[in-house]
């Protein structure tokens, strides 16, 4: 499931479970253009070194179907080739999804993503905390042995708010609808509306990243 842009006032609703996977049929089957993802007109930067292919995910903090999706999206990230770069990009639809966008970027900043990026999460969806300004944030930091000085810097900092600024830029690039969604190499989009579930969008990725994978990186190695 995604969450629509005109859905994000209802983010808080009860968290739905992920479809079920797809029989062995479907997963064999070549994703199609325009049905299964999208291919932009436009494509967008990105961040990966030349030979990588890059994958990005769209996500919101208050998502429930971004929280929903984190488990089986680090363990399928755990798997990834080292020719793929992965990152994640907090999105906002308006300006007040802003305080948990610097807030990964923070994090991130600080090196702290691995270790807090599902605490807060639970936060949210678990502890119904409700994380959506600066001053929440930091306290509840500062509460999980995150010093919050430092992290109230680096929110705070030119560093990350341009990163917010490039993440919606990224965001608009890739035209995203709804989210958890997914973008490959600055030219395909996919979300679970398109590809009727999440875990089905990953294995449409998967068949997107082998097809853009640099022939250098298919050919053998020479003895």
């Amino acid at each position: 499931m995604t969450l629509q842009r005109r859905e994000f006032s209802q983010a808080l609703v009860a968290l739905t479970a992920l479809s079920a996977g797809f029989g062995a049929h479907a997963q064999a089957a070549k994703p199609v253009a325009g049905t299964d993802y999208m291919v932009l007109e436009t494509p967008a930067s990105v961040e990966a070194p030349a030979g990588k292919v890059e994958v990005v995910e769209f996500f919101w903090y208050s998502c429930p179907h971004c929280n929903a999706f984190e488990p089986t999206l680090a363990a399928w990230v755990k798997q990834l080739p080292k020719d793929v770069a992965f990152r994640r990009v907090p999105i906002a639809f308006n300006a007040s999804f802003a305080p948990q966008q610097r807030l990964y970027y923070a994090l991130e900043a600080m090196g702290l993503v691995e270790k807090m990026h599902a605490k807060v999460f639970a936060a949210i969806h678990l502890d119904k905390l409700k994380l959506a300004t600066g001053e929440a944030i930091v306290e509840w930091m500062g509460k999980n042995g995150v010093d919050s000085a430092k992290f109230l810097a680096e929110y705070n900092s030119f560093g990350v708010v341009t990163k917010t600024q490039r993440a919606s830029q990224l965001q608009n690039a890739y035209k995203v609808e709804g989210v958890p969604a997914l973008g490959v190499a600055g030219r395909f989009y996919t979300d679970g509306s398109l590809a009727k579930s999440m875990e089905r969008a990953l294995q449409v990725v998967d068949s997107l990243v082998a097809d853009q994978r640099p022939a250098a990186a298919k050919a053998p190695k020479k003895a």
